[in-house]
């Protein structure tokens, strides 16, 4: 990437939008320079000269600058929201940080997301986490607190209680129950 590149990024420079896009390697979203976004790591940007090829590249376009000038679907976006929440489910993921990561708003990306998969982003996210929390029990002797923290929960308590809502007992008494079996 040029300097001069980094710069039109660094400054949402309008003047350079469409003489290249950038895209973002953590969030697969490419955008225009002038994009409002939060200014990724220089490391994680690829620059192109055509949106067709950061599109055959893998990265979608940005749901807030519209880099093809066309609206993203929900579909595609979802899927994004999707990609974002597995690669992130150990992270503390607010509402908040998830909808700047997909770049959209809070309340908009609750209702698309709750529209097109019947459940709210946070409920995905405990379903991930208990889905890795599951098979951690199953396949390693490590602490249930230990888990807990590697799949997104500083509190050992509530991820007892978590677990114990979606197994309908504790990690112990899970782990316990699939040694036997």
């Amino acid at each position: 990437m040029e300097n001069f590149e980094w710069t039109a990024i660094q400054n949402n420079d309008a003047s350079y939008d469409n003489q290249f896009w950038h895209a973002v390697k953590s969030t697969h979203i490419f955008c225009r320079p002038s994009c409002p976004s939060r200014l990724p790591k220089r490391e994680n940007i690829t620059i192109y000269y055509d949106p067709n090829d950061a599109i055959e590249a893998g990265y979608r376009p940005c749901k807030r600058c519209r880099p093809l000038n066309q609206p993203v679907d929900n579909i595609t976006w979802v899927s994004e929201i999707n990609t974002i929440l597995e690669n992130n489910f150990q992270q503390n993921l607010s509402l908040k940080e998830l909808a700047y990561q997909a770049h959209g708003s809070q309340s908009y990306l609750r209702h698309v997301y709750k529209q097109e998969t019947g459940m709210t982003p946070q409920q995905k996210l405990l379903e991930i986490r208990m889905s890795r929390a599951e098979g951690m029990l199953i396949n390693s002797d490590q602490a249930v607190a230990v888990i807990g923290r590697k799949v997104g929960f500083d509190n050992p308590p509530y991820f007892i209680q978590k677990f114990r809502q979606t197994f309908g007992k504790s990690p112990l008494q899970y782990r316990l129950q699939r040694i036997k079996a």
